[in-house]
């Protein structure tokens, strides 16, 4: 069966995987662009949201691009996919990414809301899923074909997943700067109990990457 993965989640130094008040200008929170400071430069963050040949190579790379190798499908939150909040006014948000999203493959977006999939370029597929976080995951792993699903967030989808054990590995960076305020991952998360050990830690000049993996 395919794994349910997260890859390339940053959280600062005091805990947060988000600034606080998500707007259309601050799509990661106030100060939460600040957190991806060791992903922005790599190559494969430059190919994927930019379009750009080049870019560092190295121990950040390296977690970078592990983090699209084996994908076959995503599942966001449906704060990950734009500010708009209560039912749908109409469907004019397209989400953050323009025209040709950085997925590629089929992404299911957990909302309380139902809208018609959304078919973008490059092989992007918007599928809103209103049943919950096993009817997500479920039709994200048939999408998948053997691939694996990743967990693209926010904090709080997150959570529900570990609550559940049905993430099987993590890769969190941990990012050298202070938020203050914001979306905390692991509040009221009991990682040793719910099974989960770090199974690799290894650091860069701008982030300490850490894997945690399910027992």
């Amino acid at each position: 069966m395919s794994r349910l993965r997260v890859e390339s989640f940053t959280v600062s130094l005091d805990g947060f995987g988000a600034g606080p008040n998500q707007d259309i200008d601050n799509p990661l929170g106030v100060g939460g662009t600040t957190l991806h400071g060791w992903a922005l430069p790599t190559r494969t963050f430059q190919k994927h949201l930019f379009g750009r040949d080049g870019g560092a190579v190295g121990i950040d790379e390296d977690y970078a691009a592990r983090g699209f190798r084996n994908i076959g499908a995503w599942i966001l939150g449906r704060n990950m996919f734009g500010p708009v909040r209560g039912p749908w006014p109409d469907e004019s948000w397209r989400g953050w990414w323009g025209e040709n999203p950085v997925y590629h493959v089929p992404v299911f977006v957990l909302t309380h809301h139902a809208r018609a999939p959304l078919v973008m370029e490059g092989g992007t597929t918007f599928h809103f899923v209103t049943e919950g976080i096993e009817a997500a995951l479920a039709q994200a792993r048939e999408a998948a074909h053997g691939k694996d699903v990743r967990l693209g967030g926010g904090v709080n989808v997150i959570q529900q997943y570990l609550r559940q054990r049905l993430i099987d590995e993590m890769h969190i960076a941990i990012s050298p700067v202070l938020l203050g305020a914001g979306e905390r991952l692991f509040e009221g998360i009991n990682l040793p109990a719910l099974g989960y050990a770090c199974t690799r830690h290894e650091s860069s000049p701008l982030a300490t990457h850490v894997v945690l993996a399910r027992r």
